[in-house]
C-alpha cells in the first residue's frame, strides 16, 4: 500500500525543495536575474529534471507565493473555528501566523517584492487567498465585537491593522536576534488581542 504513494511523496518533497531553493536565490539575486538553470543548480538537479516539476520560472514563483497565501489559509484559518472564546481563537491565529512566517520568511519577502512578475491569472489566485484570510480575521473581530469581547469600532479597519502588523514581522525578525521567538510571539498576542482589540482575557 505504501509503495503506490511513494512516488507522489517523493515528487511533492522535490517540489518543496525546489520552491525553497528558488525562494533563496530569488531573494539573493532578484527574480529577473535568475534563470531556470540557476534554480536547477541551486537544487542540484539537471535543467531537464526541473521541467518535470515546473514548466517555467513563473510557475516556481507562483508556488513560492502559494506557500505564504494558500498554505497559511489551510493551516491557520481552522484555528478560528476551534473551541474557545473568540479572543482565544484569534490569539491562536496570531501564534500560528507568526510561526508560519518564521518558517517561510524568505518566501514571504520574495512574494512581496516579486508579485508583479506573476501572470494575471496567478496573481488573481494569490489575491483571492489573501482577501479570504483577511475576511476571516474581520469576521472573527466582528463576532468578538458583537459578543462584547473586543472594544474596537470597526472590524474591517481592525482586520487590516492586524494583518499588516503580523506580516510586518518577517521584515525585522531574524533567528539570530537576541529576542527569542516565543517571547516575540506572545508579545504580539498581547499587542493584537489584549491592546489593539481590548480583550482582557486572551490566555
Amino acid at each position: 500500500m505504501t509503495t503506490s504513494r511513494a512516488p507522489e511523496d517523493r515528487r511533492a518533497a522535490r517540489r518543496a525543495e525546489i520552491v525553497t531553493a528558488a525562494a533563496r536565490i530569488f531573494a539573493d539575486q532578484g527574480y529577473a536575474a535568475v534563470g531556470m538553470r540557476d534554480v536547477a543548480e541551486a537544487v542540484g538537479i539537471r535543467g531537464a529534471s526541473l521541467y518535470h516539476h515546473f514548466a517555467s520560472k513563473e510557475e516556481i514563483l507562483y508556488a513560492v507565493c502559494l506557500s505564504v497565501t494558500e498554505e497559511p489559509n489551510a493551516l491557520n484559518l481552522p484555528l478560528l473555528d476551534a473551541p474557545g472564546t473568540l479572543s482565544h481563537r484569534l490569539a491562536s491565529l496570531v501564534r500560528g501566523h507568526l510561526r508560519h512566517l518564521h518558517r517561510r520568511r524568505v518566501e514571504h519577502l520574495v512574494g512581496l517584492h516579486e508579485m508583479a512578475a506573476l501572470s494575471p491569472e496567478h496573481r488573481a489566485v494569490i489575491d483571492d487567498h489573501r482577501r479570504w484570510y483577511q475576511r476571516r480575521v474581520r469576521d472573527c473581530v466582528a463576532a468578538g465585537m458583537a459578543a462584547g469581547e473586543f472594544g474596537v469600532p470597526d472590524a474591517r479597519l481592525a482586520a487590516f491593522a492586524i494583518c499588516d502588523m503580523l506580516n510586518g514581522f518577517s521584515h525585522w525578525f531574524h533567528a539570530d536576534r537576541e529576542l527569542a521567538l516565543d517571547d516575540v510571539v506572545e508579545g504580539y498576542v498581547e499587542l493584537v488581542v489584549g491592546r489593539l482589540l481590548g480583550s482582557p482575557d486572551f490566555y
